[in-house]
Protein backbone atom coordinates (compact mmCIF):
# COMPACT_ATOMS: atom_id res chain seq x y z
CA UNK A 1 0.00 0.00 0.00
CA UNK A 2 1.16 3.38 -0.58
CA UNK A 3 2.09 6.08 1.58
CA UNK A 4 -0.66 8.07 3.29
CA UNK A 5 -0.26 12.09 4.13
CA UNK A 6 -2.13 13.38 6.72
CA UNK A 7 -1.13 16.96 8.83
CA UNK A 8 2.42 16.71 7.23
CA UNK A 9 3.00 13.55 8.66
CA UNK A 10 3.60 10.08 6.62
CA UNK A 11 1.68 7.08 7.54
CA UNK A 12 1.99 3.39 5.72
CA UNK A 13 -1.42 2.22 7.55
CA UNK A 14 -4.83 3.75 6.38
CA UNK A 15 -6.67 2.21 9.17
CA UNK A 16 -7.20 4.28 12.33
CA UNK A 17 -8.35 2.84 15.22
CA UNK A 18 -10.63 3.95 18.03
CA UNK A 19 -9.76 2.83 21.66
CA UNK A 20 -13.37 2.81 23.39
CA UNK A 21 -15.20 -0.44 23.89
CA UNK A 22 -12.34 -2.68 24.26
CA UNK A 23 -12.84 -5.11 27.20
CA UNK A 24 -9.01 -4.74 28.31
CA UNK A 25 -5.97 -3.59 28.13
CA UNK A 26 -4.54 -6.80 26.75
CA UNK A 27 -7.16 -7.33 24.49
CA UNK A 28 -6.83 -4.00 23.08
CA UNK A 29 -3.30 -4.31 22.71
CA UNK A 30 -3.80 -7.71 20.55
CA UNK A 31 -6.32 -5.78 17.98
CA UNK A 32 -4.02 -2.83 17.61
CA UNK A 33 -0.85 -4.80 15.96
CA UNK A 34 -3.16 -6.82 14.63
CA UNK A 35 -4.93 -4.53 12.96
CA UNK A 36 -1.08 -2.50 11.37
CA UNK A 37 -2.84 0.98 12.76
CA UNK A 38 -0.27 3.81 13.04
CA UNK A 39 -2.40 5.98 14.73
CA UNK A 40 -4.77 5.61 17.44
CA UNK A 41 -8.04 7.85 18.82
CA UNK A 42 -8.38 8.32 22.72
CA UNK A 43 -10.98 10.09 24.57
CA UNK A 44 -9.42 12.34 27.09
CA UNK A 45 -13.19 13.41 28.68
CA UNK A 46 -13.91 9.31 29.50
CA UNK A 47 -10.60 8.45 31.23
CA UNK A 48 -8.55 9.97 33.85
CA UNK A 49 -5.83 11.37 32.15
CA UNK A 50 -2.99 10.90 35.07
CA UNK A 51 -3.74 7.38 35.55
CA UNK A 52 -3.34 6.70 31.53
CA UNK A 53 -0.10 8.84 31.50
CA UNK A 54 1.24 6.48 34.64
CA UNK A 55 0.75 3.31 32.48
CA UNK A 56 -1.92 1.09 30.93
CA UNK A 57 -2.94 2.81 27.81
CA UNK A 58 0.13 5.04 26.89
CA UNK A 59 2.67 2.74 27.72
CA UNK A 60 0.09 0.36 25.36
CA UNK A 61 0.13 2.42 23.18
CA UNK A 62 4.62 3.14 23.23
CA UNK A 63 5.17 -0.16 23.06
CA UNK A 64 2.87 -0.33 20.04
CA UNK A 65 4.73 2.32 17.98
CA UNK A 66 1.76 4.23 17.81
CA UNK A 67 0.52 8.12 17.29
CA UNK A 68 -2.04 8.97 19.51
CA UNK A 69 -4.82 11.61 18.43
CA UNK A 70 -7.16 12.45 21.18
CA UNK A 71 -10.42 13.77 20.86
CA UNK A 72 -13.07 15.48 22.21
CA UNK A 73 -16.06 12.90 22.12
CA UNK A 74 -18.76 13.98 24.78
CA UNK A 75 -18.70 17.62 23.64
CA UNK A 76 -21.72 19.14 23.13
CA UNK A 77 -20.83 22.73 22.35
CA UNK A 78 -17.71 24.78 20.67
CA UNK A 79 -16.66 26.24 23.74
CA UNK A 80 -16.51 22.69 25.49
CA UNK A 81 -14.34 20.99 22.04
CA UNK A 82 -12.09 23.92 22.47
CA UNK A 83 -11.56 23.54 25.74
CA UNK A 84 -11.00 20.14 25.53
CA UNK A 85 -8.75 19.79 22.73
CA UNK A 86 -6.44 22.68 24.74
CA UNK A 87 -6.45 20.36 28.15
CA UNK A 88 -5.39 17.36 25.57
CA UNK A 89 -2.42 19.44 24.18
CA UNK A 90 -1.60 20.08 27.45
CA UNK A 91 -1.78 16.39 28.75
CA UNK A 92 -0.68 14.38 25.99
CA UNK A 93 1.67 16.93 24.47
CA UNK A 94 0.28 17.12 20.70
CA UNK A 95 -1.26 19.46 18.54
CA UNK A 96 -3.64 16.71 17.31
CA UNK A 97 -7.01 16.23 17.97
CA UNK A 98 -9.85 14.69 16.31
CA UNK A 99 -12.46 17.10 16.45
CA UNK A 100 -16.28 15.80 18.12
CA UNK A 101 -18.88 17.78 18.36
CA UNK A 102 -22.39 16.11 18.83
CA UNK A 103 -25.67 17.23 18.11
CA UNK A 104 -27.67 14.56 19.28
CA UNK A 105 -27.59 12.27 22.05
CA UNK A 106 -29.67 9.35 20.04
CA UNK A 107 -27.65 9.06 16.84
CA UNK A 108 -24.65 11.06 18.54
CA UNK A 109 -24.41 12.69 14.56
CA UNK A 110 -22.54 16.14 14.73
CA UNK A 111 -23.47 19.54 15.22
CA UNK A 112 -22.38 21.07 12.47
CA UNK A 113 -22.66 24.63 13.53
CA UNK A 114 -20.82 23.97 16.51
CA UNK A 115 -18.59 22.19 14.90
CA UNK A 116 -17.51 24.84 12.02
CA UNK A 117 -17.30 27.16 14.92
CA UNK A 118 -14.98 24.72 16.92
CA UNK A 119 -12.89 23.87 14.11
CA UNK A 120 -11.88 27.46 13.21
CA UNK A 121 -10.85 28.39 16.58
CA UNK A 122 -8.30 25.57 16.87
CA UNK A 123 -6.78 26.04 13.42
CA UNK A 124 -6.24 29.25 14.50
CA UNK A 125 -4.82 28.00 17.52
CA UNK A 126 -2.34 25.57 15.76
CA UNK A 127 -4.21 22.78 16.21
CA UNK A 128 -4.20 20.12 13.31
CA UNK A 129 -8.11 19.69 13.20
CA UNK A 130 -9.46 16.11 12.29
CA UNK A 131 -13.24 16.81 12.59
CA UNK A 132 -16.05 14.12 12.62
CA UNK A 133 -18.14 15.31 10.31
CA UNK A 134 -21.86 14.37 8.90
CA UNK A 135 -22.26 13.18 5.10
CA UNK A 136 -23.03 16.78 4.01
CA UNK A 137 -20.99 17.50 1.46
CA UNK A 138 -21.10 21.58 1.85
CA UNK A 139 -20.33 21.21 5.25
CA UNK A 140 -17.02 18.93 4.60
CA UNK A 141 -16.12 21.37 2.14
CA UNK A 142 -16.12 24.47 5.01
CA UNK A 143 -14.39 22.28 7.03
CA UNK A 144 -11.58 22.05 4.53
CA UNK A 145 -12.12 25.49 3.16
CA UNK A 146 -11.26 26.61 7.07
CA UNK A 147 -8.26 24.92 7.31
CA UNK A 148 -8.57 21.05 8.57
CA UNK A 149 -6.39 18.58 8.00
CA UNK A 150 -8.89 16.08 6.65
CA UNK A 151 -12.80 15.22 6.76
CA UNK A 152 -14.10 12.74 8.55
CA UNK A 153 -18.09 11.82 7.79
CA UNK A 154 -19.86 9.51 9.24
CA UNK A 155 -21.00 6.36 7.21
CA UNK A 156 -23.80 5.48 9.99
CA UNK A 157 -24.05 6.78 13.11
CA UNK A 158 -21.34 5.88 15.79
CA UNK A 159 -21.39 2.30 16.82
CA UNK A 160 -24.82 1.29 15.02
CA UNK A 161 -22.38 -1.12 12.89
CA UNK A 162 -24.91 -0.52 9.57
CA UNK A 163 -22.32 0.24 7.31
CA UNK A 164 -22.48 3.55 4.94
CA UNK A 165 -25.92 4.88 4.57
CA UNK A 166 -25.19 7.28 1.47
CA UNK A 167 -22.53 6.32 -0.34
CA UNK A 168 -23.74 9.26 -3.22
CA UNK A 169 -22.55 12.00 -0.60
CA UNK A 170 -19.27 10.11 0.84
CA UNK A 171 -18.36 10.20 -3.32
CA UNK A 172 -19.25 13.68 -3.36
CA UNK A 173 -16.97 14.64 -0.25
CA UNK A 174 -14.07 12.87 -1.63
CA UNK A 175 -14.80 14.44 -5.47
CA UNK A 176 -15.31 18.03 -3.84
CA UNK A 177 -12.15 18.86 -0.74
CA UNK A 178 -8.46 18.54 -1.57
CA UNK A 179 -7.78 16.91 2.24
CA UNK A 180 -8.16 13.42 2.79
CA UNK A 181 -11.29 11.81 3.61
CA UNK A 182 -11.75 9.42 6.26
CA UNK A 183 -14.61 7.28 6.77
CA UNK A 184 -15.63 7.75 10.01
CA UNK A 185 -18.13 5.68 12.31
CA UNK A 186 -21.15 3.23 11.44
CA UNK A 187 -18.45 0.45 9.93
CA UNK A 188 -19.81 -2.97 10.76
CA UNK A 189 -17.52 -5.42 8.79
CA UNK A 190 -14.37 -5.79 7.03
CA UNK A 191 -16.55 -5.36 3.50
CA UNK A 192 -18.22 -1.71 4.85
CA UNK A 193 -14.33 -0.48 5.30
CA UNK A 194 -13.39 -1.84 1.81
CA UNK A 195 -16.43 -0.08 0.21
CA UNK A 196 -15.22 3.10 2.05
CA UNK A 197 -11.87 2.65 0.41
CA UNK A 198 -13.52 2.08 -3.64
CA UNK A 199 -15.33 5.16 -2.68
CA UNK A 200 -12.61 7.56 -2.69
CA UNK A 201 -11.70 7.59 0.97
CA UNK A 202 -8.18 7.91 1.75
CA UNK A 203 -8.80 5.96 5.19
CA UNK A 204 -10.80 4.37 7.71
CA UNK A 205 -11.31 5.19 11.36
CA UNK A 206 -13.02 2.40 13.10
CA UNK A 207 -13.40 1.15 17.16
CA UNK A 208 -16.65 -0.84 17.85
CA UNK A 209 -16.50 -2.79 15.21
CA UNK A 210 -13.36 -4.55 16.34
CA UNK A 211 -13.31 -3.50 19.90
CA UNK A 212 -16.95 -5.12 20.12
CA UNK A 213 -16.49 -7.75 17.94
CA UNK A 214 -16.46 -11.52 19.05
CA UNK A 215 -12.71 -11.70 18.47
CA UNK A 216 -11.11 -8.17 18.14
CA UNK A 217 -8.01 -9.78 16.93
CA UNK A 218 -9.58 -11.31 14.41
CA UNK A 219 -11.40 -8.67 13.21
CA UNK A 220 -8.58 -6.35 13.29
CA UNK A 221 -7.06 -8.55 10.74
CA UNK A 222 -9.67 -8.82 8.56
CA UNK A 223 -10.20 -4.63 8.69
CA UNK A 224 -6.55 -4.14 8.17
CA UNK A 225 -6.66 -6.32 4.89
CA UNK A 226 -10.36 -4.95 3.87
CA UNK A 227 -8.50 -1.82 3.79
CA UNK A 228 -5.83 -2.46 1.87
CA UNK A 229 -8.42 -4.53 -0.51
CA UNK A 230 -10.25 -1.52 -1.21
CA UNK A 231 -7.73 1.10 -1.42
CA UNK A 232 -6.13 -1.18 -4.01
CA UNK A 233 -9.59 -2.11 -5.92
CA UNK A 234 -10.25 1.67 -6.18
CA UNK A 235 -6.75 2.32 -7.79
CA UNK A 236 -7.09 -0.82 -10.10
CA UNK A 237 -10.58 0.30 -11.49
CA UNK A 238 -13.80 -1.63 -11.44
CA UNK A 239 -15.17 -2.56 -14.30
CA UNK A 240 -18.40 -1.40 -16.32
CA UNK A 241 -21.89 -2.66 -15.19
CA UNK A 242 -23.89 -4.56 -18.07
CA UNK A 243 -27.49 -5.69 -17.39
CA UNK A 244 -26.53 -8.59 -19.75
CA UNK A 245 -24.10 -11.31 -20.08
CA UNK A 246 -20.60 -10.98 -21.85
CA UNK A 247 -18.88 -13.62 -22.15
CA UNK A 248 -15.46 -14.00 -21.07
CA UNK A 249 -14.11 -16.11 -23.88
CA UNK A 250 -13.86 -14.65 -27.67
CA UNK A 251 -15.77 -16.17 -30.35
CA UNK A 252 -12.81 -15.39 -33.11
CA UNK A 253 -11.40 -18.99 -33.63
CA UNK A 254 -14.55 -20.77 -32.20
CA UNK A 255 -14.35 -24.03 -34.74
CA UNK A 256 -17.73 -25.07 -36.79
CA UNK A 257 -19.45 -27.93 -35.61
Amino acid sequence: MSSFELGGHTFTSRLILGTGGAANLHVLERAVRASGTELVTLALRRVDAAATMQGGLLDLLERCGVRLLPNTAGCYTATEAVKVAHLAREAFETDWVKLEVIGDERTLLPDGVELLTAAERLVADGFTVLPYTSDDPVLARRLADVGCAAVMPAGAPIGSGLGISNEHHIRLITQSVDVPVILDAGIGTASDAARAMELGCAGVLLASAVTRAADPERMATAMRHAVEAGWLAAGAGRIARRSHALASTPDEGRPQL
